[in-house]
């Protein structure tokens, strides 16, 4: 949680990045965990958090930054951010989730190789029930987010820009293992206990 609650926002402004509904939190952070980043990490070796949790002070001053045109600050609205990076809210139709923004050191190699975002994106979508992705250029990172009701769509802002797959578009279903031929096989994580 120590990793999850870290904020370079918070820390050089001086605010504290705790939730509101610690129990909230845990039970999204918790399902987040088991349901993705585990999973990843039992398959892929480490990954690298670069952002989780943001209690809803934090995400509003970063977003009245971004808004005001300061550069480094991309936070989206409080309430676009309820069940994402903000944990401890549920988001308009009462569903619970959490975001991370995570690194995959294993594939962040072959990306600087020149591997194609895709190939993570549609492995995730194959094997995990993830809710959103989003990826960023800077070391193939990408927001990764569970929601209960998950949404399952993928967006980017590295080429092709925009939006990958949502329900209803054309090569949602199915597999898209050409995508990723010969990487590892989705690993169960140790019991941890």
């Amino acid at each position: 949680m120590r990793e999850f609650l870290y904020s370079e926002v918070a820390a050089h402004h001086g605010m504290p990045n705790i939730p509101d509904d610690p129990e909230l939190a845990i039970a999204a952070g918790k399902a987040l965990c088991e349901n993705l980043l585990e999973p990843l990490q039992a398959t892929f070796g480490r990954i690298v958090i670069r952002s989780a949790y943001r209690s809803s002070t934090v995400n509003a001053f970063c977003n009245a930054q971004r808004r005001a045109g300061k550069p480094g600050y991309s936070c989206a609205s409080n309430e676009s951010n309820h069940a994402a990076h903000i944990w401890d809210r549920r988001d308009a139709e009462g569903n619970m989730g959490a975001t991370a923004c995570i690194v995959i050191p294993w594939f962040a190699r072959r990306y600087q190789a020149g591997a194609d975002w895709r190939a993570l994106a549609w492995w995730i979508h194959d094997h995990l029930p993830y809710s959103s992705m989003y990826f960023f250029p800077r070391l193939a990172a990408f927001n990764l987010n569970w929601r209960e009701n998950p949404l399952r769509e993928i967006r980017s802002y590295v080429a092709p820009k925009g939006k990958l797959t949502g329900p209803g578009m054309s090569g949602h279903e199915g597999s898209h293992a050409q995508f990723y031929e010969g990487w590892p096989v989705l690993a169960v994580p140790e019991p941890t206990g």
